[in-house]
């Protein structure tokens, strides 16, 4: 109802602020209107405009209308002109990359000149972080859009000059550093993508200059961050023919069992030779070269075991001369687990796929070594073999084994560990026994497991359990139990007996000599306590044996365990169990045998053991089924019950 509506036009306010139109009349006067007014003389009015165009750009209607007013054209004239700086540069950067990201205008008509004022400032050492941004940005996409633009780029920026952007803390620019680094590595002739540290110094893009000394160290950063480098390694199979690969696996042999000065070390017999390679852990002990000879990891593997051997030799000694003397079966193939890890570890961490501008993974801590790749494997394979320990493993286990690794690995990759030592802090946290507990909780925690109808399902079903518990609990009980009578001196110290009768009405008990190896009859028992008369059970301090002067100074083991039955004012059983699980036995058996709730550990454990394998059975047959939130709608009552038949 406006006049002049066709002036008029809806536009989001939040969020990218897209025009809802497609009258293509209403973005023309919109680009037209912001076109003159970035033109203006007035710097304020300026840069107010390149603000609502950096926003603008995003909206495809937009930027079609304004790329066909040559606006493109205008933006690349203002930064050639170099007059722009600070925020007014940052958004016509953004603007630019904006407009550009659409398809429209071929990069190839980018001009030399915006190329090297662009480059101009990725390279200048103190530069505004949002303009960095943008330019690295800027340069990225032409690299990979255009093969003419990466010979143009090639000659203006050196992998050099990107290595002192990863020295920054700014995370932002060293994920664009990166992802420059790749697109120039991904569109390189072959001849250029050498895994030699030395060649690439001197094939740095820009006509063969070497790279400064001091930077040369810095490669091995970049070695690991663009992994591209460890690729041809991981795709490289082993020659079984060639002596200087098989010397390599001859030295890893060496350092294991013959030390530095063995003389006696390559006067070995063949035969030696492959009883070595089979407790190294190889698969193939006669010739352990053809265990290198799969795709990935090939060559990696070998030289992340011998970087290990090298570099660790401590480490490496302990890892091969521990599961090698082992005679139980349970010993950890060193060979066959720095294979499969590398391997695993190139899986984790892309290495040998493309570029991927929408994984977010970043892990900083390959910032912090001059050979992180080589250091991130020596940390994993010691967690793989204390791991390996802790699940008590044998060879038919080693796919669970790895399992539980790669599961080690990613949930400490997702914390965003800092440095390879905090890396090994929180690997050391992550136990087998702890991602059990993970697990179990994140199983529990599952949406099906907090909907209406499983949580009515676990109440209807936990009664059940509870009265499986309180029934084994007092069948323990009816077995009886030993335990220790304490005097004032611990000579003094005898044992006594005390066990539940049959029909659950009264409690047996008598002293003992020594302590019974089975059963002990109620004959034996001479006293007895019916529990009718029991009028409370006391633990911990509360007990009357545990406010005597000399129970004092008992232990707090003691203390914990102990506990008394109170059945008249001036009578008690004293208690003290042997161990925790007889305290929670006995403590749950008596409270339910008084109609009390049975609250201790042991049986809190119990009932979530025994609730969740219940859930699980009854939900078998509903995997892969969803559940509804609520019961479908009881249907209307029928006009008419005539439907029904009359037995009569």
């Amino acid at each position: 109802s406006l006049s002049g509506s066709e002036q008029f036009a809806l536009r989001y306010a939040d969020g990218p602020q897209l025009y809802i139109t497609e009258q293509v009349s209403l973005s023309a006067r919109a680009a037209r209107q912001l076109l003159d007014r970035i033109q203006s003389h007035g710097i304020d009015a300026r840069l107010e405009a390149l603000k609502e165009l950096a926003k603008l750009s995003a909206d495809p209607t937009f930027a079609t209308e304004f790329i066909s007013m040559e606006g493109i054209g205008t933006l690349a004239r203002l930064v050639e002109s170099g007059t722009h700086f600070g925020e007014m540069l940052a958004f016509t950067l953004t603007a630019f990359l904006e407009l550009m990201d659409h398809g429209i205008v071929s990069w190839d008509l980018i001009s030399l000149s915006f190329i090297k004022q662009i480059a101009s400032y990725v390279n200048q050492p103190m530069v505004d972080v949002s303009i960095l941004q943008r330019s690295l940005a800027i340069l990225e996409s032409m690299v990979l859009n255009s093969h003419s633009l990466y010979h143009r780029v090639a000659q203006e920026i050196t992998v050099g000059q990107l290595i002192g952007h990863l020295q920054v803390s700014n995370q932002e620019i060293q994920t664009y550093a990166i992802a420059l680094i790749n697109a120039l590595f991904l569109k390189a002739p072959e001849d250029r993508r050498t895994p030699n540290i030395c060649h690439l110094s001197q094939h740095v893009i820009r006509g063969n200059r070497p790279i400064k000394a001091e930077m040369a160290h810095q490669l091995y950063v970049l070695q690991v961050l663009t992994f591209n480098l460890l690729e041809e390694r991981m795709m490289t199979k082993m020659d079984p023919s060639d002596q200087a690969q098989r010397d390599i696996i001859f030295e890893l042999r060496r350092i294991a069992f013959d030390g530095e000065n063995d003389p006696s070390g390559t006067e070995k017999r063949k035969a030696m030779y492959t009883k070595d390679y089979k407790m190294l852990g190889f698969t193939n002990h006669v010739n352990p070269a053809m265990d290198f000879t799969q795709t990935p990891p090939g060559m990696l593997a070998l030289d992340n075991m011998l970087y290990l051997a090298k570099l660790h030799q401590d480490t490496y000694i302990r890892i091969v001369l521990e599961n090698s003397s082992r005679e139980d079966k349970h010993e950890c193939p060193f060979g066959r687990c720095a294979i499969e890890l590398t391997r695993m570890l190139c899986e984790i961490l892309q290495v040998g796929e493309l570029p991927n501008e929408g994984c977010n993974d970043y892990h900083p801590m390959f910032f912090t070594h001059d050979r992180a790749w080589e250091e991130f494997f020596c940390v994993c394979i010691q967690l793989l073999n204390k791991t390996w320990k802790e699940m008590r493993a044998t060879a038919e286990d080693f796919n669970k084994v790895m399992q539980v690794v790669r599961e080690q690995i990613t949930r400490t990759l997702a914390m965003k560990p800092s440095s390879l030592d905090q890396l090994k802090g929180k690997l050391r946290g992550l136990s087998y026994s702890e991602i059990l507990r993970l697990r179990q909780s994140e199983r529990m925690s599952q949406d099906d497991f907090q909907s209406p109808p499983i949580i009515e399902l676990r109440e209807r079903i936990q009664p059940e359990i509870l009265e499986l518990i309180k029934q084994q609990r007092l069948n323990r009980l009816c077995e009886g139990s030993c335990f220790r009578k304490l005097g004032n001196r611990r000579r003094q110290e005898k044992f006594w007996f005390c066990r539940l009768s049959l029909n659950h009405k009264v409690l047996h008990y008598g002293d003992l000599d020594e302590s019974p190896q089975g059963e002990v009859p109620f004959e034996l028992l001479t006293d007895k306590i019916p529990v009718s008369d029991i009028k409370s059970v006391v633990t911990g301090k509360d007990c009357p044996h545990m406010k005597e002067k000399s129970a004092l100074k008992q232990n707090k083991e003691v203390l914990e365990q102990a506990f008394s039955i109170l059945y008249d004012p001036d009578e008690n059983l004293n208690f003290v169990a042997p161990n925790k699980y007889e305290y929670c036995i006995w403590t749950d058996g008596l409270c339910a045998l008084l109609g009390r709730e049975m609250g201790s550990d042991l049986t809190r454990s119990d009932l979530d053991t025994l609730i969740s394998m219940e859930m699980k059975l009854r939900l078998l047959d509903l995997e892969n089924i969803t559940i509804p939130e609520a019961p479908p709608p009881v249907p209307k009552e029928p006009s008419t019950y005539n439907f029904t038949y009359n037995y009569g």
